[in-house]
């Protein structure tokens, strides 16, 4: 049986003096059956270096004029024809196993359709020849994919991620009107489609400089403005439908005028919605077309002067297209996961189930249901309020404290964390030890618990779960970790080991958890 081509792509701009490392760590993968597109975005010629490998499978792609990542992306993958795709920026490097590990997860797990391993962020220093002295090796983040999460922000570096090319083609290219955070863009495109696969080996590195870090992800993040600009674009990015994996979300905007609060409501929407959606605002066509604005996903619902407000959500409710609806009452306090945690329920509740939104009351009745089962409860109930119609259409109306809602394994994370700075490392560790129990993330967590332990004077156990993370995944973190509970317990002799390992990582010398 054939093994699946790999199209491997590497976006470069003026870095010649790492591009060799990077290209050669993509020509020396273990898996042959791989195209490498070399893309040079406008830089200084680096034809030379290219030519140098002499390899067949690379495809040199010379642009003349500097027109960004994205457009560099895009170009590589007009020609691309594998099966797969990864990305490899000119100044990381991919691990010999990097492409067999995730091509062997996605071909026994047809079901998802991208992959992600863990990576090592290198902490470096640029000497004055340009080249990088290796500080330290950290796994930054290894996180199990959580939808709302990617929908939130990334937690799925691109260097790591690998996808089938044909997942393209419902989610479209790279956006390249965007200056930054273009992985993040593309994999939460991804993510209204497949679920990820997370891998956790460690199967390549990508580098940051202690001193002026040249990467765009961070020059990026200085310009404030420009950043909050390319977030709230990603944000409001809606893929074409159908979507396998996301329900779209209609929020029925229930507003006399939008004018003054209103267009400040509007506004805390699209600050504080991450999750897709689109804004419906029932009221007179003639009227919305004297409102000049700005924001996007918002449509009008075209409804007669005197008309009630009941009949503006009824015509709203049957002309929107989400699976979810909130109506959203003028004057509603908007704030963080203000929508997300009724779509996060509405996920996990059980039919004839909805919820009222945090700070909803009586006078400002917030509330989030399926649309079948808005339109069952006023179709029965017309003449009713909208809360009655709910309760007298048999659903259940819950408060949505009552439910888990999206980040809980967070807020443990940071309570736990809180825990520590007081000093009540016992506490810590009965948090972290029960999200072991109760959530994904293991190693995440294991590495939690031996650092209390550590702290606590808990020694036995702390060598316990370093034993546990070693013998799966050693870091050079966790190894040196195990290395002072050695030292502790008086093993001085398997301190030394651990450290000489973990220097072997440092170097380069070899991958030890193979």
């Amino acid at each position: 049986m054939t093994s699946p081509l790999v199209s491997i792509i590497i976006p470069t701009f003026n870095r010649r003096l790492y591009l060799p490392c990077a290209l050669g760590s993509a020509v020396k993968q273990d898996y042959e059956n791989i195209e490498i597109f070399v893309v040079n975005d406008g830089g200084e010629d680096v034809s030379d270096i290219v030519n140098s490998f002499d390899d067949p499978r690379i495809i040199f792609i010379n642009k003349e004029e500097n027109r960004g990542k994205p457009h560099s992306l895009n170009l590589a993958l007009a020609k691309a024809t594998g099966k797969y795709v990864c990305y490899l920026d000119d100044d990381d490097i991919y691990y010999s196993n990097h492409v067999s590990t995730l091509v062997g997860v996605l071909e026994s797990n047809p079901d998802y359709h991208v992959a992600y391993s863990d990576l090592y962020k290198v902490y470096c220093r640029i000497l004055p020849d340009g080249s990088r002295q290796v500080l330290s090796k950290v796994v930054e983040v290894s996180r199990d994919f959580d939808r709302y999460f990617m929908f939130y922000f990334n937690h799925c570096l691109h260097v790591s991620l690998m996808h089938r090319r044909d997942l393209l083609e419902k989610t479209g290219l790279y956006n390249e009107d965007l200056s930054i955070l273009v992985d993040w863009d593309i994999a939460r495109r991804f993510a209204f489609f497949t679920d990820f696969y997370h891998v956790e080996d460690i199967t390549a590195e990508f580098y940051s400089s202690l001193e002026d870090d040249d990467r765009i992800s961070i020059k990026g993040r200085k310009d404030l403005g420009k950043y909050k600009k390319n977030v709230l674009a990603i944000r409001k990015t809606r893929p074409t439908k159908p979507w396998y994996k996301t329900k779209d979300l209609s929020i029925i905007f229930d507003t006399d005028e939008v004018c003054g609060n209103s267009i400040n409501t509007i506004g805390q929407v699209v600050g504080h919605t991450f999750y897709p959606y689109i804004l419906y605002i029932p009221m007179p066509a003639h009227r919305w077309a004297q409102i000049n604005s700005n924001f996007a996903n918002m449509i009008n619902v075209d409804v007669a002067e005197q008309v009630s407000r009941l009949e503006k959500i009824d015509k709203a409710l049957n002309e929107c297209e989400g699976e979810y609806v909130v109506i959203l009452p003028d004057g509603f306090s908007i704030t963080d996961l203000w929508v997300e945690k009724a779509t996060y329920a509405l996920d996990n509740s059980c039919k004839n189930e909805c919820f009222e939104l945090e700070d909803s009351s009586e006078y400002c009745f917030a509330v989030a249901a399926r649309k079948e089962d808005f339109i069952k409860a006023r179709n029965q109930f017309p003449e009713y309020s909208l809360r009655d119609s709910l309760n007298a259409a048999g659903l259940t109306v819950k408060k949505l404290n009552e439910v888990a809602s999206p980040f809980e394994f967070d807020s443990y994370i940071h309570l736990a964390i809180q825990k520590e700075e007081d000093g009540d490392w016992k506490k810590a560790i009965e948090i972290y030890e029960y999200l072991a129990k109760s959530s994904q993330n293991q190693l995440w967590i294991k590495t939690c618990i031996v650092n209390a332990c550590f702290e606590a004077g808990y020694y036995n156990a702390a060598i316990k779960f370093s034993e546990e993370l070693n013998n799966k995944r050693p870091t050079v973190n966790t190894l040196l970790r195990h290395a002072k509970i050695c030292r502790k317990m008086n093993d001085y002799s398997g301190a030394i080991g651990l450290l000489k390992k973990a220097e072997q990582i440092l170097e380069g010398k070899e991958l030890i958890w193979m």
